[in-house]
């Protein structure tokens, strides 16, 4: 069990640290098979016969379980190093599908809600945030770079499990209902080999240890980067957490305004778009998620974070006013409008973890950043809700076509602009929370007064 073990872990001052992010990718790659989880959805309901709100509760269960595990894993995993923390992600998420599988074949919706909704979501969570804080250690130069290298892992992983399960599907049994155990046992199977992987690769810069010829740039008091470090005991008393909180709410709930309803969204649109034309929207939009969380973190690194999230929530507010008023004018407008928005929603993930680094330093940011993932468990309740709520009661009031989501589209506009208010509001965070590290007892040539004044 030493193996685990954070001392384990610390590389050589010579380790190459390209070889990190490819290890952080095994864990996202694996984990994000949960924006797939749709696929499963149709078989289930067959199944169980259960209603479609019956099955989207494993969804749902598994994203509040990702936010809260985060929440409270966060520090656990600062403490334990990212190699347990990985090992204890591998666990929980194939421990997930094959008790998940359980449940399926002994035809008990229960227990499938408790394996891959509630172990598989606490996997998540942990998995989630494991690489985070050591790739931000091992690129200080390039936090954003580093951190949607992995995150982009998140958002690629459903677009590979997507066309992956329903290969095992189709191959396993006479129809999907019949073949979901198996699929989800090769699933497993194939989830435990990678994140062990990465697992095993994981390192840890050695303490004091700087990219060659890179020095941090010295902090004034406009500047929103800071060299100091602050603990997630007193990240949590600030402002600015809260702040970051609700910009990352209303980044997440916009975005899902858009992902939870694409494909009918489009063909209510345009009556002429068909299913699979609409099929391949949706496609285009995981493309959008997945290349957003690389391209717009990584130009956060020359803009900064906050100005990347005046894009995000300001210009995201614009398209969205654009999309209820105009998008239906033309088919080409409608997609790239989405795609840029969905783009900014993947973005706005991918950029949060460097943000945060920026306000209260390295030393505990995995656990801050767990701890603000619960305002993703909230938007991944608030989001679904909102949508289909305001459909659902236009639809009894008999209105269709586009105008059935045209006032969530400007609800979801001013929602932006909630959180752009609060961006605007981010300011460095004040001395006080700020963590000093204990001196040694004085000595005749240092007075205590002068320590005292050092402290202060």
């Amino acid at each position: 069990m030493n193996f685990l073990d954070r001392g384990a872990t610390v590389a050589p001052a010579t380790y190459n640290r390209w070889l990190i992010p490819p290890a952080a990718l095994a864990i996202h790659l694996s984990i994000g098979q949960v924006y797939a989880f749709s696929v499963f959805k149709i078989p289930m309901i067959d199944r169980f016969e259960a209603s479609h709100t019956a099955i989207a509760i494993i969804f749902s269960l598994a994203i509040v379980m990702l936010g809260l595990s985060a929440a409270f894993g966060g520090k656990w995993m600062e403490r334990h190093g990212p190699r347990k923390a990985m090992a204890l992600s591998a666990v929980c998420w194939v421990s997930g599908f094959l008790i998940g599988a359980a449940g399926v074949q002994l035809n008990q919706l229960w227990i499938v809600y408790l394996g891959y909704g509630v172990i598989g979501g606490i996997g998540l969570g942990i998995g989630y945030i494991s690489p985070v804080s050591t790739l931000i250690k091992w690129f200080p130069d390039r936090p954003g770079l580093a951190t949607g290298l992995a995150i982009m892992g998140f958002g690629g992983g459903a677009l590979l499990a997507s066309p992956l399960t329903v290969s095992l599907l189709g191959r396993f049994g006479d129809t999907q209902a019949e073949a979901i155990v198996p699929t989800m046992l090769t699933l497993a199977a194939i989830y435990a080999v990678l994140m062990t992987a990465g697992a095993i690769a994981i390192r840890v810069p050695p303490e004091g240890w700087k990219p060659e010829g890179w020095e941090p740039k010295p902090s004034s008091a406009k500047s929103m980067q800071s060299t100091a470090n602050v603990r997630v005991s007193a990240a949590v008393r600030t402002p600015q957490f809260y702040l970051l909180w609700i910009v990352l709410f209303t980044n997440v709930t916009a975005g899902i305004g858009i992902l939870e309803q694409a494909s009918p969204m489009i063909q209510d649109f345009f009556g002429s778009v068909d299913a699979a034309t609409a099929a391949g929207f949706v496609g285009l939009l995981s493309l959008a998620n997945m290349g957003g969380r690389f391209v717009w973190s990584t130009v956060s690194d020359k803009l900064g974070r906050k100005p990347i999230y005046i894009m995000y929530l300001g210009v995201g507010s614009l398209l969205y006013l654009v999309l209820a008023s105009v998008g239906g004018s033309a088919v080409a407008l409608f997609v790239v409008t989405c795609f840029l928005i969905v783009s900014f929603y993947g973005g706005g993930f991918a950029t949060i973890p460097a943000y945060l680094k920026d306000l209260f330093g390295t030393l505990e940011v995995g656990a801050i950043h767990g701890r603000l993932l619960t305002a993703w468990s909230a938007a991944g309740i608030a989001g679904p809700l909102l949508v289909n709520g305001i459909a659902d009661m236009l639809q009894a009031r008999g209105v269709t076509g586009a105008d059935l989501y045209r006032p969530s589209l400007f609800v979801m506009t001013c929602i932006l602009l909630v959180g752009l208010t609060c961006n605007l509001l981010v300011r460095p965070v004040a001395e006080k929370y700020h963590d000093i590290p204990e001196q040694g007892p004085a000595t005749q040539d240092e007075p205590t007064t002068e320590l005292e004044t050092a402290h202060s």
